[in-house]
């Protein structure tokens, strides 16, 4: 053994000093979860108490805290950490005999399985509590679904799939995923992904990075059907945070006439969602505005309009001059007027329609193609910086991966990676409220920096 040859003049105890334990406490202090407890307390009744609900519980927030991968681990930690049993609510009489068993841990899990629903409304809680601390949460949203392996091995022999050994998971099924883009050169690249596992579909607020809503789902799960449920359970439970709603952001996996229809005209939300090129059957790379008039606009799959003069055949972008509400069509004017270009064919244009001193105007209803047509055009760089936004989920979707355990984890069955799902995301808000309510807003997204109490 190392010695010491001069002893400290202070313990640490008496020294102002950061415990890691503040970030249990800062969690322990702001999460709502009295209902709960007390509820498995009046269902324990008078039977036996040999391992409390209250530290139990706790103990269960700080595997999350701590982000121990499995409840093993965390009563290992807890039978050598009396600080943390301590802090937890544990007998300190009674030592580290006070930590439950692998088995008793185990039946209170089974417990908080069969009450998700108490988790949830947590969730729900804790998102109303930062609408009212944060004037601007949920003015910008992103969704976008996310691969959950399972832990479990795959059902081989459909006749055992209802007979589960505890090996393989008989709730989870195959997803596949496809990425694809174009390279520097111009050639076209793809990427096939594929897991045996579950689906998070996460709705998220990309200022703050922290979601308002989620579901999950078996891996095959299409993510296009699941953004209009999302969006309409958060109008109903947190009316306020979607009345300030203005966008909401999706990859072209949710690219769809309804959902931008749904979203704009029962919200009021816009959608910014990525579209999907090559669907048109007919292979054409662009379409008259409107097909029943003989004129000179035409437009492409991505939303982009142009005028066609009568006389060269040459194809300019009309100028974008905004979206006009009361109408619900984008608005557009001639380019040779808007930029001063020299175009030949510019008085026959003109001719077929009244013209002000602006030049020709085109109106591009949104219901000639929902599909394409949003209130926010796509070619606008107001489009493509909200698009952006888009990547926040991802960021979530990583500290559910690192953080909240999911990239190493020993979940089977849908039952229970939806008790945990919700349990990490219950104590990421939770989190987050206890920095703002402490003024560390800037570190309402971390799960490691310390946290100063006060006394």
């Amino acid at each position: 053994m190392a010695t010491i040859p001069q002893p400290y003049l202070f313990s640490w105890r008496e020294v102002d000093a950061v415990s890691d334990l503040g970030r249990l406490k800062l969690v322990l202090g702001v999460i709502p979860d009295e209902k709960l407890v007390r509820y498995l307390e009046e269902r324990r009744g008078k039977g036996r108490d040999d391992y409390p609900v209250r530290p139990c519980w706790n103990a269960l927030l700080a595997g999350v805290v701590f982000q121990h991968v499995s409840a093993a681990s965390l009563l290992r930690e807890l039978q050598r950490n009396g600080e943390l049993r301590d802090l937890c609510g544990f007998d300190p009489f009674r030592g580290s005999d006070a930590v439950p068993s692998e088995d008793a841990f185990g039946r209170f899990l089974k417990l908080l399985i069969d009450n998700a629903e108490f988790l949830v409304q947590m969730f729900h809680e804790l998102v109303d509590e930062l609408v009212t601390e944060l004037p601007d949460f949920g003015k910008h949203l992103a969704q976008d679904g996310k691969a959950v392996p399972s832990h479990g091995k795959p059902v081989r022999d459909e006749t055992k799939a209802s007979q589960p050994d505890g090996r393989r998971d008989t709730d989870a099924d195959w997803g596949v995923k496809k990425y694809s883009g174009v390279r520097d050169d111009g050639t076209s690249w793809e990427k096939v992904t594929s897991w045996f596992g579950y689906k998070l579909h996460l709705l998220v607020d990309t200022t703050y990075e922290l979601p308002v809503g989620f579901s999950i789902t078996t891996a095959s799960e299409s993510d296009t059907k699941h953004l209009l449920p999302l969006v309409d359970e958060t109008a109903q439970l947190h009316p306020q945070l979607v009345e300030r709603t203005e966008t909401t952001a999706a990859d072209r996996a949710y690219d769809s006439a309804e959902n931008n229809r749904e979203l704009y005209d029962k919200y009021g939300i816009k959608p910014v969602i990525d579209s999907r090129i090559g669907l048109w059957k007919d292979k054409e790379n662009t379409r008259p505005l409107d097909p029943q008039v003989a004129d000179y606009f035409v437009y492409d799959e991505k939303g982009n309009l142009y005028c066609v003069c009568p006389q060269t055949g040459e194809q300019r972008t009309l100028a974008f001059a905004g979206f006009e509400k009361d109408r619900c069509a984008l608005k557009y004017r001639c380019p040779a007027a808007a930029f001063d270009l020299e175009c030949k064919g510019r008085q026959e244009c003109e001719s077929r329609a009244h013209v002000g001193s602006f030049g020709r105007t085109v109106r591009v209803p949104l219901n000639i193609d929902r599909r394409i047509f949003t209130p926010i055009a796509r070619h606008t760089a107001i489009w493509k910086q909200l698009y952006d936004g888009r990547t926040s989920v991802e960021r979530v979707n990583s500290r559910v991966d690192i953080l909240l355990g999911f990239e190493r984890h020993y979940i089977r069955g849908m039952a229970k990676m939806k008790m945990r799902m919700t349990l990490g995301l219950v104590v990421m808000l939770s989190m987050a409220l206890g920095r703002i309510r402490l003024n560390q807003s800037e570190l309402m997204r971390s799960f490691v920096a310390p946290v100063r109490l006060a006394a």
